[in-house]
């Protein structure tokens, strides 16, 4: 199944910002860390470039990792409290270089609540696609990272945090050479 780009666009972020709680430095810790990860997701929108800001992104982090890893029927519940606590109000918008795409809230809403109504509605879609099982975790063994996967196939199995599968083929190689294979 391919998702449309603005609901790609919407799961790839949320994967990255669930990722950056398994950095070695979180770099959500302080507010030019925050900056940062807006800039490289490029999240538009208001800011009040506040502690409560930061402090509301991170717990929004860790309620999308529950849902990434829900069964069918809770990650429904819970997609359905973060839109309803948004008032969440779908309308079709063009900014900047994206085309029409979906939003949810206002430009002047919240940060967490922009970003958490984004990725309510992506996962919507993953649900109503019947495709939750494209949210995983990382195959590598040092490495509690999420996955997206977005393959034809669905055989993404490393995360993008680091070199997890680099990593992890240069192990079974180095073993497979100690064996004699």
């Amino acid at each position: 199944m391919s998702f449309t780009y603005d609901t790609e666009v919407a799961l790839s972020s949320a994967a990255a910002l669930i990722n950056t709680a398994k950095e070695d430095v979180d770099p959500l810790d302080t507010l030019d860390g925050l900056d940062r990860f807006l800039t490289e997701q490029r999240f538009s929108g208001s800011r009040t470039h506040t502690e409560s800001e930061l402090e509301s992104v991170r717990a929004l982090r860790s309620e999308l990792e529950v849902i990434w890893f829900a069964e069918e029927d809770d990650a429904v519940a819970l997609v359905n409290a973060i839109l309803r606590r948004a008032n969440a109000l779908p309308q079709l918008v063009r900014h900047d270089e994206w085309d029409w795409h979906l939003h949810a809230t206002a430009p002047e809403a919240p940060l967490e609540e922009r970003m958490a109504t984004e990725a309510a509605m992506a996962l919507a879609d993953v649900i109503r696609g019947h495709e939750l099982d494209r949210l995983r975790s990382c195959a590598a063994e040092d490495c509690d990272g999420v996955v997206l996967d977005l393959s034809r196939n669905r055989s993404k199995r490393f995360c993008d945090t680091g070199n997890c599968a680099n990593r992890t083929h240069v192990k079974a190689y180095r073993a497979r050479k100690a064996m004699g294979v």
